[in-house]
């Protein structure tokens, strides 16, 4: 896939681009849809499968106030964008300037004359410039009189959920990671560095953690006791997580603190990402490491228990797509 940062590195039309526009943020079930339309469109007419988004997310800019919490960061949003099979992403960077763009000037300017626009998938609810003016109504009428095709993808809901990244912000709030993978197509990922902590793991509990800072930029699960996969140097580990301030031991920072099963290798500095199966209880307040401990115990227990029937959910799944 090929990246543009910024639309001066376009020096010429791309060739006959199939383009969408969105924030795409956690890049769902409804977004997915969305690039497969444009990916199948632009196979079928030879053409090229272009995503259009910016950065940072305009809401943090226009309305900084709100404090947005992003599902996915930039780098995994581009993966997950790459592995939808599109050709080009145009990562436009997005300022108060920006935002008064008019949505005609937009369209001429950007779609037409710099891109090249040969169809526009869009979401029901898109609308593009100035004060949100460009609504699909323009779109359509745009595309009449400059003569681009206008495809409009209807909103896709999963279990009577709308898939839409308010919906998936507030469920991982929550801590309903189910509910949350049926929206995502995947598990809740965090990411990061392991950072050196109190250790206090191994020798005081007996469960040695891998822990990540969180910024306040990220939007963070409910605290708690988590189910995790813990996916490093392309291996992936069972685990229990925590996410919160550790009050058994007058913790004042949030932390996610990870304990890797059958793991020992030195992983300080080095990236992990952890997916979020199953929220399993919140975070409580132990009389001391032993009853912490013992605790513990019974989490991994319960923890291995939902991985297993994880495992056998996906060994089922294929054996029933291959009998068909």
């Amino acid at each position: 896939m090929k990246i543009y940062r910024d639309l001066a590195q376009i020096n010429q039309p791309l060739l006959r681009p199939f383009v969408t526009i969105g924030n795409f943020d956690g890049v769902h079930l409804g977004h997915q849809i969305l690039f497969s339309e444009v990916v199948s469109r632009a196979y079928k007419d030879k053409g090229t499968s272009v995503v259009i988004t910016f950065d940072p997310h305009p809401l943090q800019v226009m309305r900084p106030e709100i404090g947005i919490k992003l599902i996915s960061n930039e780098q995994q949003k581009e993966e997950l964008i790459e592995m939808a099979g599109i050709d080009v992403l145009i990562i436009i960077p997005f300022s108060k300037e920006f935002a008064a763009t008019p949505a005609a000037t937009f369209v001429d300017e950007i779609l037409l004359k710099t891109i090249g626009v040969e169809h526009l998938v869009v979401g029901y609810d898109y609308a593009m410039g100035r004060g949100r003016e460009g609504n699909i109504d323009f779109l359509k009428n745009q595309g009449k009189e400059k003569g681009f095709p206008v495809t409009v993808v209807e909103p896709f809901h999963v279990d009577d959920m709308l898939a839409s990244s308010s919906k998936v912000r507030a469920l991982v709030t929550d801590g309903k990671m189910r509910y949350v993978k049926n929206l995502l197509g995947r598990y809740y990922q965090i990411r990061g560095e392991v950072k050196r902590g109190k250790q206090r793991g191994g020798p005081l509990v007996g469960f040695p953690t891998a822990n990540l800072a969180i910024s306040p930029e990220d939007l963070c699960p409910k605290h708690g006791v988590y189910v995790t996969q813990v996916i490093y140097d392309g291996k992936c580990y069972g685990g229990v997580l925590n996410i919160g301030y550790n009050p058994t031991f007058g913790g004042d920072q949030l932390v996610a603190e990870t304990h890797i099963f059958d793991f020992k290798e030195d992983i300080y500095g080095k990236p992990i990402k952890i997916n979020l199966l199953r929220h399993l209880r919140g975070e409580r307040k132990f009389s001391g490491p032993e009853e912490l401990s013992a605790q513990i115990s019974k989490d991994v227990e319960e923890a291995k228990q939902v991985l297993a029937d994880a495992e056998k959910e996906i060994i089922l799944s294929c054996e029933e797509r291959y009998n068909h």
